[in-house]
């Protein structure tokens, strides 16, 4: 039998040492519903500070939502002052993946 080539181990040795990894869906599971909020009533932008995996960036007039690397905590649904974020659920088989949990 041949020996594995160097890469095929590293790869083993990177996927036997994952502990989150992300399957993120074609479609967003978050929406800024109004953009409009987000210009004029909302100065600092809390949601670019508050979301530990810096989804939401402040795009010139835009808010940009990189939904593929949330951490689905939750913490947009009660942390945008305006309740302009909808968050649900990804759908099944997608989103966060804990490998110890």
């Amino acid at each position: 039998m041949s020996e594995p080539s160097p890469a095929s181990k590293a790869a083993s040795i990177e996927e036997k040492q994952y502990l989150l990894r992300f399957n993120a869906d074609t479609q967003s599971h978050l929406h800024v519903m109004d953009t409009e909020v987000c210009m004029t009533s909302c100065p600092d932008k809390i949601c670019t500070i508050f979301c530990p995996a810096e989804v939401y960036k402040w795009e010139d007039i835009r808010m940009h939502v990189g939904y593929e690397g949330c951490h689905e905590c939750g913490s947009c649904r009660i942390g945008c002052p305006h309740q302009n974020i909808k968050w649900v659920y990804p759908k099944g088989g997608h989103g966060i993946v804990f490998r110890l949990g």
